[in-house]
């Protein structure tokens, strides 16, 4: 798949005129120390199989699904090791502020860009409902990020890419538009000459993680799709129900291992913290994390 895209990049560059993939819109990367967010932090994550299919032939055989029949066996991909290599590292984002204590810097370690099926040269982003994102959150020891975090990972990416829209309708939730999605992120990216693995934004609207999900139960949150302002194009809601996804929405998940001043922290222990959890979430306290998201992923492949 990727071959023939390339050979596609020539003729695609008067139509991606208004691209801008590095880091130019000046923002400087916050991140520091890479080795505080280690390959180990995602150990749970299987060995990809030796005939695990690639992303073009995944979608094949999802391709008149859409829903939790589709989730499913996505998250059976993913919980096998089918995904691409370059999605195997987390790369650390450092955010900083000021508490009643002193400055204090925290290190997230967030994925490279957002969960695919697949390999490194043919792949399937994948996006899917509340409770299946959060169950393969959980079996990977990860979480999703908060509408603040998206924004200091936006910031933090060399790559950014322009935000490609589809024709709303209701395909918008068929894998052909998520097969084209993925088509049209890849060039984008080809014409950077960054290569796969580094930190990537503005290709999907990130799930995330909001006191709004226990306000208003059985609701999905998306906020972002940021464009090169890094204002996003969705604001933070809750408009869907948990079970909707589509080829917009992606999933980038966060170590549940954050670093405060250097220092290893749970994510929740940090988030119910009223002096730190502000640097990470614009509600302020997030307190229960693990627990609530728990009941929120019940019942998913029943």
């Amino acid at each position: 798949m990727r071959n023939l895209l390339t050979l596609a990049m020539g003729a695609s560059l008067l139509l991606l005129g208004q691209v801008s993939l590095a880091a130019t819109d000046g923002a400087r990367p916050l991140q520091s120390r890479p080795e505080l967010c280690g390959r180990d932090l995602l150990a749970a994550i299987p060995a990809r199989p030796a005939n695990a299919p690639g992303g073009r032939e995944f979608a094949r055989q999802v391709w008149s699904l859409s829903g939790p029949v589709r989730d499913a066996l996505i998250v059976t991909q993913l919980e096998a090791g089918n995904i691409p290599p370059f999605l195997r590292h987390l790369i650390p984002v450092t955010v900083r502020g000021e508490t009643p204590h002193g400055a204090v810097h925290i290190t997230v370690c967030v994925l490279p860009d957002y969960l695919a099926v697949g390999s490194d040269t043919d792949f399937l982003y994948v996006p899917l409902g509340l409770k299946a994102a959060l169950a393969v959150a959980a079996r990977f020891g990860d979480v999703l990020p908060t509408p603040k975090l998206v924004d200091a990972i936006y910031a933090a990416s060399p790559v950014k890419l322009v935000p490609e829209p589809l024709t709303a309708s209701d395909a918008m939730r068929s894998t052909a538009y998520v097969l084209r999605h993925t088509e049209l992120i890849d060039l984008q990216r080809a014409l950077s000459r960054q290569p796969l693995g580094t930190l990537t934004s503005g290709d999907k609207k990130d799930l995330v993680l909001t006191d709004r999900l226990w306000e208003t139960p059985g609701r999905v949150a998306i906020y972002g799709w940021q464009r090169a302002s890094g204002r996003p194009i969705q604001p933070l809601s809750t408009v869907h129900g948990e079970r909707y996804a589509d080829y917009s929405h992606g999933i980038r998940l966060v170590s549940r291992i954050v670093y405060v001043n250097g220092v290893a922290r749970g994510m929740d222990d940090v988030l119910a913290d009223s002096n730190l959890a502000p640097l990470l979430s614009r509600e302020g306290r997030l307190r229960d994390v693990s627990a609530r998201l728990a009941t929120l992923a019940a019942g998913f492949g029943t």
